[in-house]
């Protein structure tokens, strides 16, 4: 829905072809929940889009005042958000000590904030096995970087728990002109399969227990 939504305003909006990979932007805050016995139980999320795939997305939106909107006006846009997110894994990977954690759909308690002319998507992947480990690491990106993942800069990620575990935040790299510039190249109605180059610009969690 995410990729769907912004593949169509990005084509209203621009006239003849339009170029340049990604298009949508989300800057978000990620918390890793961590139980009393030390195992991981799951990963909360809050994604702010970008104001241009807001304004798309709330095309047609009804509220009661205008420019406004409540928790549960914005409850069936949730609702589509985050069951279409499953497509795409959620673009969030885990594993422990090397091992690939399963994570299961978003429970229940999700919804989509409105505030400044942004929508943020809150949302929590539960672990489907509590699983303790030395290093957690928790991966966010969109393989084909159709849309880009930034952590928040003041208030990137957190522990929920596990008074005994660290946490680290780890920033990818920046591209080099050469890859920007091939990425930029990749007209805006067709799908990048050729540079899916997602997994090295990844932003991380990396979570430590002893």
């Amino acid at each position: 829905m995410i990729v769907r939504l912004f593949l169509a305003a990005w084509l209203l909006v621009c006239a003849g072809p339009a170029f340049a990979h990604p298009h949508v932007w989300i800057t978000m805050k990620s918390e890793v929940l961590v139980g009393p016995d030390g195992a991981v139980t799951g990963i909360r999320h809050h994604w702010s889009f970008d104001d241009m795939f807001s304004a798309f997305a709330l095309q047609g939106q009804a509220s009661k005042v205008k420019g406004q909107y409540t928790r549960e006006e914005l409850a069936p846009l949730a609702k589509v958000n985050v069951e279409s997110l499953k497509e795409y894994d959620y673009f969030t990977y885990a594993t422990a000590d090397g091992k690939k954690v399963e994570l299961a759909p978003p429970t229940s308690d999700y919804w989509l904030d409105y505030r400044d002319s942004v929508l943020t998507l809150n949302f929590t992947l539960p672990v489907k096995t509590p699983v303790k480990a030395k290093e957690l690491k928790v991966d966010i990106y969109d393989p084909t970087i159709f849309i880009d993942f930034e952590f928040d800069k003041k208030d990137p990620g957190k522990l929920v728990g596990g008074p005994h575990c660290k946490m680290d935040v780890v920033y990818p790299r920046e591209m080099t002109f050469a890859e920007g510039k091939a990425l930029s190249e990749i007209p805006a109605d067709q799908p990048n399969v050729s540079m899916a180059w997602g997994e090295k610009f990844a932003n991380k969690l990396l979570v430590h227990c002893p």
